[in-house]
């Protein structure tokens, strides 16, 4: 029986080198860039090997391929003879034929070898490349660029012909591990993640996309839905209006009803005597800017924090006053409802 044991060791070995190769081939393409570029600028050796594979992904993926056909031929034509062979000692006591014995030793050590070629080499390794791939790589890579070293001349020619076959039928290849993601793909992993109750908040993150499909006329408030104050308005009339209404910031407007500026109710608090009864000097009133009311959220909200202004115009191309824009209902969008601090 001595003569089979190369074989069973053969078996041993070639199953743990085709799970090397499986494994090292899920791990590439799963680890994520951010988790591996910082211990690379840190001078670990071996991330910045990951990283060298993770940007160089068909040709590791193609040197996995190699070893794992080269594996997975030699595990059937070494290792399934060795036990088909030692199962007819105990199958020859019994009282079959030998042609039976035969057949019967075959389809045994057949099911068995692929039963451990399928297990053990190729789903436990991909299984634990996916649960922990940024680790897998770390360990795996390094050994997997090497080699691709040493077989270069041959995985670079079989790679080649494969990104032939691909721009034959219209497609570019790609070297590089994709790593990132487009916003739709991230929405739909936190929307995911919300659903399985591994992100418990995720308000800021759902506003955020929904943030970049916005534009300044979804916040528009209407100029009829806004108290406006004249243009020759005392500070006692800010005040008043500030208790009436409970907002900190008051819009004033000329004879026709044009917005022309805004007062912070800070911007009267120090004025007393004469100057409370006085119309706003004009230095107390800040400037509206005019935003397009077609401008996405984002580019509004950078003007406004740009200009330092709370309260914009939303105007159309004609540059027509059509409503307000206010600072805090584009910040709403991305974090909820924000409370006016004066409001009653």
């Amino acid at each position: 029986m001595s003569e089979y044991v190369p074989g069973l060791v053969w078996l041993v070995v070639l199953l743990a080198a085709n799970a090397f190769f499986v494994g090292a081939e899920f791990a590439v393409i799963s680890a994520r860039r951010s988790q591996i570029e910082p211990r690379a600028a840190e001078g670990s050796r071996a991330a910045k090997t990951t990283l060298w594979a993770m940007e160089h992904a068909t040709l590791m993926l193609a040197t996995s391929q190699l070893g794992i056909t080269i594996c997975s031929l030699l595990i059937l034509n070494v290792s399934e003879p060795a036990i088909h062979h030692l199962l007819e000692y105990p199958l020859g006591l019994t009282p079959l034929t030998a042609d039976v014995i035969s057949v019967l030793a075959f389809v045994v050590a057949l099911l068995l070898v692929t039963y451990l070629h399928v297990v053990l080499g190729e789903m436990v390794p991909k299984n634990l490349a996916f649960s922990v791939p940024d680790r897998a790589a770390l360990i795996l890579a390094p050994p997997l660029v090497l080699v691709s070293r040493v077989f270069k001349p041959i995985i670079w020619v079989l790679n080649g012909m494969a990104n032939g076959v691909l721009r034959l039928f219209g497609v570019e290849p790609k070297d590089e591990a994709t790593s990132t993601y487009t916003l739709e793909q991230v929405a739909g992993i936190v929307e995911q993640s919300h659903r399985e109750g591994t992100l418990t908040q995720s308000g800021p993150l759902a506003g955020a996309f929904e943030f970049t499909d916005r534009t300044a006329g979804d916040i528009e408030v209407a100029l009829g839905d806004i108290v406006l104050l004249p243009a020759a308005a005392t500070p006692a009339d800010v005040q008043r209006a500030v208790v009436d209404h409970g907002h900190s910031r008051h819009v004033l407007a000329d004879d026709d009803g044009e917005p022309v500026g805004y007062v912070h109710m800070k911007d009267v608090m120090e004025l007393e005597g004469d100057e409370f009864t006085r119309p706003l000097p004009a230095k107390r009133v800040r400037r509206l800017i005019a935003i397009p009311r077609s401008a996405e959220l984002e580019d509004a909200l950078a003007r406004m924090r740009q200009h330092g202004s709370h309260v914009a115009r939303s105007v159309d191309e004609a540059g027509t006053t059509l409503g307000l824009l206010f600072l805090e209902d584009a910040i709403e969008v991305l974090v909820g409802e924000i409370h006016d601090a004066t409001a009653t």
